[in-house]
């Protein structure tokens, strides 16, 4: 066993705050438990405790065993509202049987880290998670081994039964919960070696998998309270402009209609959060009784929109580029794409320069250029933006679907002037959210709303108010160029990268480290489009266009894709070049054997139309290996071979299902999504012009590996997405005999694909 130091405080979990409108909304989930049940409330009745007893933040056990296990992070589809307790009932060593899962309410100073983003729930919660099941379950020994009189050596406990080896005595944890809340905090406990657990490493059902299949209210968009209103907003066309004047009469008398206003979410004396992106912070709103009611009186409101002042950034070149001297607010997609193919070489900054690659080029016998860009992605969660907002005195209420409770609740401080302890959010299951709700100026245009009324609102946002007035993955684009000898042999490696409006370069992942001479050049170019996180930021697009190119390098070079990796990671893991380099070169090669080996790469099937990849991001490491034919010009995934390194896997299910979703997700964004502008003004605006990819279009397999290792459990719903687009590339060349360098790959590839 592994003893560690305790932090948890005799604090109380649930803020004793009186919250207009109602407290706090707790659903229990039964699926995980043998007995009590949904339906049928005389058995739930016969199964629910008399008496609760709390014993940390994190835990609170039943005079009758039954044990609640509060999930501290936003549920996002990750699966953590299952895995984050099932940590905990290992190290309390209970029946998870007997375990009914709450979310819970943010509480920062309970739990440290109540965020969704950049796959850190598990491994960020991993120490914290374990510490409070192990303290819950010293504290329970104490209690009985202070009412037997017996040494605590002499105790042992399982599945929630506590057992005197000296005398046989037995004793469940509920019968002896209430003794042990007054046992003292420990200020050390033991943590169990991985090889006794036996919840963590096993599978076990979603805990909101009923609700989910049979309709149950879970999202966000499900929240009803009486007296409730709906509001909407009505949003500037295009980017670069803002609100002037409207006209809003005849929308303020059509059925339902209670007012029609503007606010402004975010004025200029505020200071924000990192996490308030905004497209626009001046708003027509909209407040009604029904949400159809809302979308007709918006279609109403005349209102007459300007360029704004503040809005209207100036992009900066260095030389004339696309015969202009920069570009006003009012952007479009032609214009981005003849901007990024040449500014990169008039503005980048030296980011990592290993040995002399100047000299290396001049020197010469070849070098291998190639440039890949992709476009401005929409998130498109299928549930919509929503929040639910009771604002009433200096009281507020919110309950929602956010990435980010913490810092929205500090910017509702801000934007509102209420103590932090006068706010209470509570989260809702999200339906989606891949980085689009980290941002949450929704939740403050709500509380905004709430209080300019004076009654409870839930502001939804339509598909179309939520495609076309997004946060939106950037736009990149990147050079490589690789130096060749006489003998074939790599002896520079140069990567220039940048975007709209950031770089997506990682200067210290692979191939530096591995290559003597090597330059990595960054470079950005400003934006009046709002942008923000999108699954695996950055990498999201780096990993595919590195992964390809690497992928031409060796075909160029004579080499099996594979053996040229793993040659390249052997030299970075014996003697390294830099110190900085920030991948563990073995367990890269590790995923990239075993993809190998699980996929029989090795088995000479020349037939087979396949291409390879692997990445690191995210503290993880996934090696995908993709078989794809073409039928009928069209592109169909037949297998996806995919290994990966994550450490301790806590619910192999789950974890299966994250790489199948990432997986699924990274082919149809490479393939077929696109967000472009006209003059500011988003192209596309609904699912029938931003293609996203079919069910028909999914891989037929997906056969999944973890490696087991033994290590501290790392990132997984993000690593996933970003490597598959390269092998996905490197497949279509196979078949098509045509490199791709732009996504979507679909838009450039129709005429060139060998039937």
């Amino acid at each position: 066993m592994t003893k560690v130091k305790t932090s948890l405080g005799r604090r109380s979990f649930i803020k004793s705050v009186s919250l207009a409108g109602g407290g706090l909304i707790i659903g229990f989930n039964w699926l995980a438990c043998k007995g009590p049940t949904e339906e049928g409330s005389e058995e739930l009745a016969m199964q629910m405790p008399d008496e609760w007893f709390e014993l940390n933040g994190y835990l609170k056990i039943g005079d009758n065993g039954i044990v609640t296990i509060y999930s501290p992070n936003p549920e996002i589809g990750q699966n953590v509202k299952t895995s984050m307790p099932m940590i905990v009932a290992e190290e309390l060593d209970v029946d998870w049987n007997n375990v009914v899962v709450e979310q819970a309410p943010l509480n920062t100073e309970v739990f440290t880290r109540q965020l969704a983003g950049g796959s850190q729930s598990i491994r960020q919660g991993w120490q914290s998670l374990r510490t409070a099941g192990a303290t819950a379950r010293q504290m329970l020994l104490t209690a009985a081994a202070n009412q037997w009189e017996v040494p605590f050596s002499e105790l042992s406990v399982e599945n929630g039964v506590i057992k005197h080896e000296g005398s046989d005595k037995t004793i469940g944890y509920g019968e002896i919960a209430k003794a042990a809340v007054n046992v003292e905090i420990p200020e050390e406990v033991e943590l169990k070696n991985i090889d006794n657990f036996k919840i963590i490493g096993t599978s076990r059902k979603n805990v909101d998998a009923k609700k989910i299949v049979t309709g149950q209210p879970l999202f966000g968009i499900d929240t009803f309270k009486d007296g409730m209103l709906i509001a909407m907003i009505v949003q500037p066309p295009a980017f670069g402009m803002e609100f002037k004047t409207m006209d809003a009469e005849k929308a303020k008398g059509m059925p339902g209609i209670k007012d029609v206003f503007t606010i402004d979410t975010y004025p200029e004396d505020m200071e924000k959060e990192w996490s308030d992106v905004a497209a626009f912070s001046k708003l027509v709103v909209v407040v009604g009784e029904s949400t159809w009611q809302v979308m007709q009186a918006k279609k109403e409101v005349k209102v007459e929109w300007d360029l704004s002042p503040e809005l209207t950034k100036q992009i900066e070149i260095l030389e004339k580029s696309a015969g202009m001297d920069g570009v006003s607010g009012l952007e479009s997609t032609s214009i981005h794409a003849s901007l990024m193919a040449d500014v990169g070489s008039k503005k980048s900054e030296i980011v990592r320069r290993d040995g002399n690659p100047e000299k290396a080029f001049k020197n010469a016998a070849r070098v291998i250029e190639r440039s890949y860009t992709c476009p401005f992605l929409a998130h498109n969660c299928m549930e919509p933006m929503n929040f639910f907002a009771d604002v009433s005195g200096d009281k507020a209420e919110l309950l929602g679907p956010i990435q980010t409770p913490e810092y929205a609740e500090k910017s509702v401080n801000k934007r509102l002037g209420f103590d932090l302890e006068n706010i209470d959010i509570q989260m809702t299951r999200m339906g989606g959210g891949f980085g689009r709700r980290l941002y949450g100026h929704f939740l403050v245009e709500a509380a905004v709303i709430s209080q300019k009324m004076g009654t409870p609102i839930k502001l939804v946002y339509s598909r179309e108010d939520d495609m076309t007035n997004g946060v939106y993955r950037p736009a990149y684009h990147v050079t490589y160029r690789a130096a060749l000898d006489a003998n074939n042999k790599l002896t520079a490696f140069h990567v220039n990268a940048g975007g709209i409006p950031e770089s997506p370069l990682f200067a210290n992942r692979f191939p530096g480290g591995a290559i003597d001479n090597y330059l990595a050049e960054s470079w950005s170019m400003e934006s009046n489009i709002s942008t923000g996180a999108f699954r695996a930021p950055r990498s999201n697009f780096i990993a595919g266009a590195e992964q390809s190119f690497l992928d031409e390098l060796s075909e160029e070079m004579g080499q099996d894709p594979i053996q040229f990796r793993l040659d390249m990671l052997e030299r970075a893991g014996k003697d390294p070049v830099g110190e900085e380099n920030d991948y563990d070169a073995a367990r890269y090669a590790g995923v990239l054997k075993l993809a190998r080996d699980k996929s029989g790469w090795n088995n000479g099937n020349s037939s087979l139309n396949r291409g390879v990849s692997a990445y690191y991001c995210h503290n993880s490491y996934v090696a995908q290996i993709l078989d794809l034919s073409v039928v009928n010009n069209q592109p169909l995934v037949d297998k996806v071979t995919c290994a990966l390194d994550c450490g301790i896997v806590v619910n192999p299910d789950a974890a299966k299902n994250m790489v199948e979703g990432g997986t699924i997700d990274g082919i149809g964004h490479a393939l077929y999504s696109e967000m472009t502008f006209k003059d500011g003004v988003p192209q596309q605006s609904n699912f029938d012009t931003y293609r996203l990819i079919r069910h028909k279009e999914a891989p037929k397999t997906i056969d999944v590996h973890f490696i087991e290792n033994g290590i501290d459990p790392t990132g997984l719903g993000e690593p996933p997405f970003p490597p598959i687009q390269g092998a996905l590339a490197n497949a279509l060349y196979k078949a098509t005999g045509k490199r791709f360098y732009d996504q979507p790959f679909i838009s450039h590839m129709q005429d060139d694909l060998k039937t």
